[in-house]
């Protein structure tokens, strides 16, 4: 159903959502729609398109989930657009102006990570600490590329994207491709300014 609205030229947010995956990853929970016939909204990424099917992208109970889903993300993600690279291309921003959510919401207390910046790579920065768990540069490096640099580690509050043994990018597998920036939906990864 995502990508047939995205076919049409109609806007449901999502951070997780790669066309090519096999199967959806599901993970992000901000693509929530209204199917009629049904009680409860359910996932634009995993509900299959029938025929006749009526959906609504605006409903109550989908926003709802999807405005909750979003400030859980932002209560562990740094706020500091003036200084993020990807600023004016990011995606919260982009999912905050379509759900009419501020940035920097009070719902949910701030969990900040404060995990340090690899800069190691000659191609690009990684701050996890931006990091939004799309699993979209794991998909990339692992599915797509078959390099396998990158996975996720850990658990709760602690998981995380990383390199093998939490090695830094310059002494892992990593090719420095730059395909994970290319997906990365927010800062977390982004093309060094003296890398071309």
């Amino acid at each position: 159903m995502l990508q047939a609205a995205e076919d049409n030229g109609i806007y449901i947010p999502n951070l997780c959502a790669i066309r090519q995956r096999s199967e959806p990853f599901a993970a992000c929970r901000l693509c929530f729609v209204e199917v009629e016939g049904e009680d409860m909204p359910v996932t634009a990424c995993t509900k299959p398109v029938t025929e006749g099917m009526r959906i609504n992208t605006k409903g109550g109970k989908a926003l709802r989930l999807a405005c909750t889903a979003f400030e859980l993300i932002l209560a562990s993600h740094p706020v500091d657009c003036a200084h993020c690279l990807k600023s004016g291309s990011c995606e919260l921003q982009r999912i905050a102006k379509h759900l009419g959510v501020k940035l920097n919401t009070k719902r949910f207390p701030k969990v900040l990570p404060e995990l340090p910046i690899d800069s190691s790579s000659p191609v690009f920065v990684y701050d996890p600490n931006k990091c939004v768990l799309c699993g979209r540069c794991i998909w990339v490096c692992q599915e797509k590329l078959a390099i396998g640099a990158i996975g996720f580690a850990y658990r709760g509050f602690q998981r995380r994207v990383t390199t093998f043994g939490d090695t830094p990018f310059a002494e892992s597998d990593c090719q420095h491709c730059g395909e994970c920036v290319n997906v990365c939906p927010v800062g977390a990864l982004v093309l060094k300014l003296d890398s071309g």
